[in-house]
């Protein structure tokens, strides 16, 4: 029997994390029935031409989509697969059609949407597109049948993962992932899902708080294999909350000493969590090349961290910064701003912690995002319940995108924004490595502002804004 073809899609973004969903997707695939190519926007000058050359042949389509401009371009590679091959199979997996799959039914010109975790789900919707089998019984499969009905399947489980087949890296360009980060960065990840209950994310909703990991043993054989084999110098572990069993964590080291295959390493660490953990655990990570933490501080005035149900106090932001600082890890602590009915002192408790933070250390990062209503969490609900009622479209969520803060944060007061904005500019010149001496006369000003807390007339960031523009973001 001929091997069916599949080609799977990453819509352009700004960032060039490797897309780990369409691989795990791809290696779930029996490659004795399946022939799976995965063609990456981002790295494509004409991507929606390079996908449709790529199609020719295919039975299915895949594309994962996230909420903002990539459903813009979701859209596009959609409708243009759909005109040239109107036979094709299309399927939309991601977040936001795992938050909205009937929207995304009803709107796209589209078959069927794989909702949360894909590995399994899309293995099995292909299977029953292929042999004629019962959509509605499909877990994680939300579809439209032949006769224009759209049909759920039972909820998706989440797979265990040592169950599941290892990536299979050599379905995309490594180099060219290397090349656009300018850096030997490879991306891997290791658990999915999370425990928490942060109001303002979409997780709870996806993954129901729940969790699950691969062993210690199998990620340190197939990290050692795959920092060999692609000669990468660091890897950015993309696990929603890294840290989540600590037993778990000192397997790994055990195991990374083991492989014998020294590299940097970056993960995300909650503040209680690295409050709690024994300082001699972090330093063994430490030595085995733990070198940058990604810590969401979100908020640091009490009151707001319990409404965000962030389930994290400030002292405990505090603990872990010392000990980072004390152990030579790098981290970023990402604050959010202007939640809907934020107070002021809450956004200028946060604007403190942060240049304090900075100041801690030259290897600390506080980088600063004003509040946008992601889909599905509570959070977003409550900025409706103000009079700010969120999009009712695919087309309306394409153009919900995350770019500074601008009039789609209409909830915030304008003079706060600023300030907001303001402070960001000049807390990322104020401190940090060593900069060249022509840098000098900046870096002292924005230390001085930032330190009394005076952003009047900010000539010093619109001159450096109009030689060197802000990234649109996605």
């Amino acid at each position: 029997m001929p091997r069916r073809r599949i080609v799977l899609y990453n819509p352009p973004t700004v960032f060039f994390t490797m897309p780990l969903g369409l691989l795990a997707v791809a290696s779930g695939l029996d490659p004795a029935r399946w022939d799976v190519e995965i063609v990456d926007g981002r790295l494509h000058r004409e991507p929606v031409g390079t996908l449709l050359a790529a199609l020719d042949g295919a039975d299915t389509l895949g594309i994962g989509v996230l909420t903002g401009d990539p459903i813009r371009h979701a859209l596009e590679a959609s409708r243009a697969a759909r005109s040239r091959y109107p036979r094709l199979h299309v399927v939309w997996g991601g977040w936001h059609p795992s938050l909205f799959p009937e929207s995304c039914l009803r709107e796209a010109p589209i078959d069927a949407v794989v909702v949360g975790a894909g590995q399994r789900a899309f293995s099995r919707l292909v299977e029953a597109w292929a042999g004629g089998g019962d959509l509605a019984a499909l877990p994680g499969v939300a579809a439209r049948t032949p006769g224009g009905e759209i049909v759920h399947g039972p909820p998706g489980e989440l797979p265990e993962l040592d169950a599941l087949p290892p990536l299979d890296y050599g379905r995309i360009d490594v180099d060219a992932y290397f090349a656009r980060k300018g850096r030997r960065q490879l991306d891997y990840i290791g658990s999915v899902g999370c425990r928490f209950r942060c109001a303002f994310c979409a997780d709870p909703q996806v993954y129901q708080r729940s969790w699950t990991g691969m062993t210690a043993d199998r990620m340190g054989d197939e990290l050692s294999s795959l920092v060999r084999r692609h000669r990468a110098h660091e890897v950015a572990f993309q696990d929603e909350t890294f840290f989540t069993k600590r037993s778990r964590i000192d397997e790994l080291c055990d195991a990374l000493l083991r492989g014998g295959v020294a590299f940097r390493w970056t993960a995300t660490l909650r503040a209680d969590q690295g409050a709690r953990m024994p300082v001699s655990l972090l330093e063994r990570c430490r030595d085995l090349g733990f070198d940058h933490a990604i810590i969401g501080v979100e908020s640091a005035y009490e009151p707001m961290l319990k409404q965000i149900r962030k389930d994290v106090r400030m002292d405990q932001v505090w603990e872990t910064a010392s000990r980072l600082r004390d152990l030579g890890i790098g981290a970023t602590w990402n604050f959010i701003v202007g939640f809907a009915g934020e107070p002021e002192e809450s956004v200028m408790a946060s604007l403190d912690a942060a240049r304090r933070l900075r100041a801690m250390s030259p290897r600390f990062r506080t980088p600063i995002f004003f509040y946008k209503p992601y889909p599905g969490s509570p959070t977003a609900e409550a900025v409706e319940r103000a009079g700010f009622p969120l999009p009712r479209t695919l087309e309306g969520w394409s153009r919900f995108d995350f770019v500074g803060a601008d009039a789609r944060s209409p909830w915030m007061d304008p003079r706060l924004r600023t300030r907001v904005e303001r402070f960001g500019f000049y807390q990322d010149h104020a401190y940090g490595a060593p900069t060249p001496p022509w840098k000098w006369p900046l870096r002292v000003a924005a230390r001085l502002r930032v330190e009394t807390g005076r952003f009047g007339m900010p000539v010093e960031k619109l001159l450096v804004e109009r030689l060197r523009p802000s990234e649109r973001l996605s």
